[in-house]
């Protein structure tokens, strides 16, 4: 981890390598919140959006732009799981942990994604089609076990169903 600039000290080098269009673009989202210093949670959920991930240069720059350190907006991103520091895949897999799904075999559906795929909660696979996630609750406790891939949701899901699902994303 590079140092972070103390006072009149220069960007450093990661900051250097962004683009002026990157800079550009994350200056508008430092102007959009009203108090970048109180709203870092609203900062970094704006970088995200735009970005899809928070990536280290992003967040060094932001906490330049804003007069705090890299590591409170670090600390920050990695305290809350809303936020992702690698690229998301193409298509993000949800399975519900609420506890209707739950008792209806849920942790059994999250087991077989992470065999299937060969990644952990929160990981992604490494010809970067599939993210996988683990939320709280999908809104359809009638249906569990649920998954949603991207904004398309699956009830009464079973673990042998699951690679024929995911064939359906490229």
């Amino acid at each position: 981890m590079a140092h972070e600039p103390q006072g009149g000290e220069e960007m450093t080098e990661e900051v250097k390598q962004l683009t002026w269009e990157e800079k550009r673009t994350l200056d508008k989202i430092v102007d959009s919140v009203e108090d970048p210093t109180h709203q870092k949670i609203l900062l970094l959920q704006l970088a995200q959006k735009q970005y899809g991930s928070l990536r280290d240069e992003h967040m060094r720059y932001l906490a330049e732009k804003i007069g705090t350190s890299y590591t409170d907006l670090y600390g920050i991103a990695t305290f809350y799981h809303q936020f992702n520091l690698d690229p998301p895949g193409r298509h993000t897999i949800s399975v519900c942990m609420g506890t209707g799904c739950h008792v209806k075999g849920a942790k059994r559906l999250m087991k077989k994604f992470q065999d299937i795929l060969a990644i952990k909660v929160n990981g992604t696979t490494k010809d970067g089609r599939f993210s996988l996630k683990s939320v709280r609750c999908l809104g359809c406790c009638g249906l569990g076990p649920v998954i949603m891939i991207d904004e398309e949701t699956f009830g009464r899901v079973r673990t042998a169903q699951l690679e024929g699902i995911m064939e359906k994303f490229e």
